[in-house]
């Protein structure tokens, strides 16, 4: 979807959020309340500009409007794969976006996010998988590694990967695996205004993706290997 058309759909009642080449800035109105938006376009690729920009949003939204509701537009290729990048530690970056999103939750901001084109790896998991809630469009594409990649990762045959992907979302790129491993809250596919205003009125709680991804088919251990190795007693 295009950003100008999402924004409208959002925010019916009005916006001044801008586009800078792959960021996005501004607030909108809803749920009767001015809301920040920061986010990323054009499938961006994030670069240590990009990220220092994106946390310094959100950082200056908890420093100015204390308590403001944040809504975290996700459109990311990944971060940046440049040499200059790897070199400056793009991991820092990334991990200060991260850290600074946190800041805001306990800072008492409700943080949603929205991928609303592309999320992909690092991009999807900083600048989204952070918030409180996490939603996407229907249309979405979601995947935190391509299969070609996970084979030279993990060592697996690409073709044993494709097999497991068409039975395990955990394999499988696309919204509707993530939504049914957890990982996103909901799917969005119309009256884009009233969903948002629904997730706002949400108040931040212990993270429940891998209580939904078992609910729901799609993580089928996860939960029970955590709480094993929260409650077993070795030895």
């Amino acid at each position: 979807m295009e950003t100008s058309v999402l924004l409208n759909a959002l925010f019916p009642d009005g916006h001044d959020v801008t586009q800078e080449d792959y960021f996005l800035g501004g607030t909108g109105i809803a749920a009767g309340q001015t809301i920040a938006v920061v986010g990323t376009a054009n499938h961006a690729a994030i670069g240590v500009e990009l990220a220092l920009k994106l946390a310094g949003e959100v950082l200056r939204t908890v420093q100015q409007h204390p308590g403001r509701a944040i809504l975290l537009l996700v459109d990311t290729q990944g971060q940046r794969l440049r040499h200059r990048d790897e070199l400056l530690g793009i991991n820092a970056y990334m991990a200060h976006l991260a850290k600074s999103i946190e800041v805001a939750r306990r800072a008492g901001h409700r943080i949603v996010s929205l991928v609303y084109g592309r999320a992909v790896s690092g991009g999807y998991i900083t600048g989204g998988m952070m918030a409180d809630a996490c939603y996407a469009l229907a249309t979405a594409e979601i995947s935190v590694m391509n299969l070609p990649a996970m084979a030279r990762v993990t060592k697996i045959p690409q073709d044993r990967l494709e097999a497991l992907a068409k039975t395990s979302p955990v394999f499988a790129p696309g919204a509707e695996n993530y939504l049914q491993m957890g990982a996103l809250d909901e799917l969005w596919s119309s009256d884009l205004a009233a969903a948002l205003c629904d997730a706002l009125q949400g108040n931040p709680i212990a993270d429940q993706r891998r209580e939904r991804g078992a609910e729901r088919g799609g993580r089928t251990m996860a939960l029970t290997v955590a709480r094993r190795v929260r409650t077993d007693v070795v030895g």
